[in-house]
């Protein structure tokens, strides 16, 4: 990669050069984030998935900005116009909008009013006046005076279209204007659309507002923008045309001279004409453009942590489990799940109005309970789910059973998804549904990985931000839980394999079909039997599956197989076997690091090693906890001002939390309410259990004010 690439790298991360450059080589030797951050800290000086995925995110910026470099640079030669300056100048550039900047001249165009004053011959005329390089004005201008130029106003007129275009062109004049508007006000005001539309009301805020641009909330930037798609508002930032002439003015004659004369008057007129015509409307897009960048950036960060805390929510494991998908007249769907998540049995009861079947779905319920010898139930927190759960209490439950309210969020995305169809090929969408409700509370992330993250209700403004950096976001955080977690080579699903380190959805499913044919596997060697599951790919995921009961133990472990050879030098030195030493902390805590470096890994690595043994196979997450909600409360009518209430968080956004309280409708903590910790808001977590006051209730809209208890 390019030193100057690098350089800037290293520096928008806040990082060593070095570490750039080898994550590079790394990359290009066909590395996976995860892989490269667990196992390749020596290489990276410790580098987080955070971070690799940010170098990995710049190598791709630079790589694409090098195709368009070189699309630049012929375009320019073509035209014969490539000097060695301009040659030089953007090779070295770094930033896409200098770039643009130093191609704008030369891009192929529309034709514009220079361009026929080109064609009339005018240029010459721009020129000299543009140099400042004129005596008689009039006299010089009635030099190009022809059939397509009539008289002298005509020939200055032309001469100042050419001017106005070379000014807006100007790579200084646009960086200039640039700075200056990145300092103004973004102004929004109502369109003439939205003016007695129902529709708009929605965007009523925004229908005279301001704000600095540098200060402007990205929930609110977003919003602003989305009500000028939709015709409701338009949007310009607050530059005075005056200021930005004259220091444009100012700027141009300081590089020359200052003319005088009518020179000056037709100079200031072309200079005028540059700005309102040209430069405005451009910059202006631009610098509305980069604060949507930036918002889009600050809001996929939110979508990207709520989707980690959602996919890292704590599983209750494998458990023989009940899931209700709860409704009225449409009734409660339950399915009936073994330890694995396999479906054993599906009804619907109808313990709710309009049918009132409260006695024979409680004899259903408890029939169900003890066929299936189910030890925790899952409710889907949708339509009824209040109602539900308090049914449930009513139904005598199995010594231990366990009651969870699960989100629903993607479940009916799931049930009429190719996934689904492939799982239950025979099932109707309800039953797929309450299946998926089950499973999320058995492991999370092993069941959400089949749901396209978008639809789990866990963004801001997810539909509104640049998609393909969106994608980029999720698709890292999905695998990087995946591998933190680890994969259970024997029982993980094609759609759960395909996320870990180095496999991709046609290994998953040659790993799948392999175990269905040959048994299970019993050591991760035999993953190298797997169709096209060449060196790289072994190399790649072997650290990141777990096979429980594998002879060798360290096969259940984080240890990459490069590394047994360590452990086995550690077991002889503390004269123990390989099996004795796995999960022993207290012999763990004999072994000294430094002893057992060598090579490529460093002390990095070998503590890693030395943990992984203390706790072998450690999940990070979480246990699964139950929750209830207040049992005076149902709907939003029960709600007064100063109640305190428990709540679970359903979504985290740049202005605050929501928070479901078992009324039918989320209230906000807004972030002005969270309290303080260590110089900010109180953190929260996506599912975390709070206790909150009700502190504002607006009925008729349905929204409700939260302040967060301590």
């Amino acid at each position: 990669m390019n030193q100057i690439y690098i350089k800037y790298i290293a520096e928008t991360l806040e990082i060593k050069e070095w570490q750039v450059e080898n994550c590079a080589a790394l990359f290009e030797e066909g590395c996976t984030i995860p892989f490269i951050s667990r196992y390749r800290k020596e290489k990276t000086g410790g580098l987080d998935d955070e971070q690799v995925a940010s170098v990995r995110h710049w190598t791709d910026v630079f790589s694409e900005m090098e195709k368009r470099k070189a699309s630049i640079l012929s375009t320019i030669e073509s035209q014969g116009a490539l000097t060695p300056e301009l040659k030089v100048a953007v090779e070295n550039c770094v930033v896409s909008s200098e770039l643009e900047d130093l191609y704008l001249p030369f891009r192929p165009k529309r034709r514009t009013r220079a361009t026929a004053a080109k064609e009339a011959g005018l240029e010459p005329l721009a020129d000299r006046m543009y140099s400042v390089n004129v005596g008689n004005l009039e006299a010089e201008a009635r030099k190009y005076l022809n059939d397509k130029v009539k008289d002298v106003e005509s020939a200055l007129a032309g001469a100042r279209d050419i001017i106005a275009e070379r000014l807006s062109e100007s790579a200084p004049v646009r960086e200039t204007l640039r700075g200056i508007f990145r300092t103004r006000r973004i102004v929004s005001k109502a369109s003439k659309n939205a003016k007695d539309n129902p529709d708009a009301l929605k965007f009523k805020g925004y229908f005279d507002f301001s704000e600095p641009l540098s200060r402007i909330a990205p929930h609110r930037l977003l919003a602003i923008l989305r009500g000028v798609e939709e015709g409701w508002l338009t949007v310009r930032i607050d530059a005075d045309p005056e200021k930005c002439g004259n220091k444009m003015y100012y700027d141009f004659c300081q590089e020359r001279r200052y003319p005088a004369g009518p020179l000056a008057a037709q100079i200031r007129m072309a200079v005028d004409d540059s700005y309102k015509r040209l430069l405005e409307p451009s910059i202006s897009n631009e610098i509305i453009a980069e604060a949507k960048e930036k918002a889009d950036k600050e809001s996929i960060n939110v979508f990207g942590d709520n989707l980690r805390q959602l996919l890292l929510a704590a599983p209750v494991g494998q458990k023989r489990t009940m899931a209700i998908d709860p409704g009225f007249r449409n009734g409660c769907k339950i399915v009936c799940l073994d330890a694995q998540g396999e479906l054993l049995h599906h009804e619907i009861v109808y313990p709710h109005p309009p049918q009132n079947q409260k006695i024979k779905a409680i004899s259903s319920v408890s029939s169900m309970l003890e066929q299936y010898n189910i030890e925790v139930i899952a409710i889907g927190n949708g339509t009824a789910s209040r109602e539900t759960e308090e049914f449930i209490k009513r139904v005598p439950l199995p010594d231990g059973c366990r009651v969870f309210v699960v989100s629903e969020d993607g479940a009916s995305i799931y049930s009429a998804s190719d996934v689904a169809r492939e799982e239950f090929p025979d099932e109707d969408v309800t039953v797929r549904g309450a299946v998926s409700i089950g499973r999320r509370l058995m492991d999370p992330l092993a069941e959400l990985v089949k749901i396209d993250p978008k639809s789990l209700g866990v963004g801001q403004y997810q539909y509104d931000v640049d998609q393909t950096l969106l994608k980029e976001k999720l698709d890292n955080t999905v695998v990087s839980c995946v591998n933190a977690v680890g994969v259970n080579l024997n029982t993980a699903s094609p759609y759960l394999l395909s996320y870990v380190s180095g496999i991709g959805p046609a290994l998953a499913g040659n790993i799948v079909k392999k175990r269905s044919e040959s048994g299970p596997f019993r050591s991760r060697k035999e993953l190298m039997d797997v169709p096209r599951l060449g060196a790289k790919a072994y190399e790649q995921c072997a650290g990141f599956l777990r096979i429980p009961g594998a002879a060798n133990p360290l096969d259940n472990s984080a240890v990459h197989p490069e590394c047994y050879h360590i452990v086995d030098r550690m077991a002889a030195g503390l004269g123990v076997p390989v099996e004795k030493l796995v999960g022993n902390q207290e012999l763990c805590s004999k072994i000294r690091p430094e002893e057992y470096v060598e090579g490529d890994f460093g002390l990095p690595t070998v503590n890693d090693i030395i943990k992984e043994l203390a706790k072998p196979g450690r999940d990070p997450r979480e246990s699964a906890k139950e929750f209830s909600f207040a049992d005076d409360i149902h709907t939003i009518d029960d709600l007064r001002e100063g109640m305190e209430v428990p709540g679970i968080v359903t979504n985290i956004t740049a202005f605050g939390a929501f928070v479901d309280i078992g009324v039918h409708e989320n209230g906000l903590i807004h972030i002005s309410q969270m309290g303080i910790r260590h110089g900010g808001p109180v953190p929260l977590k996506l599912h975390q259990h709070v206790n909150v006051r009700i502190i504002g209730v607006e009925f008729d809209r349905k929204r409700i004010s939260l302040r967060l208890i301590k």
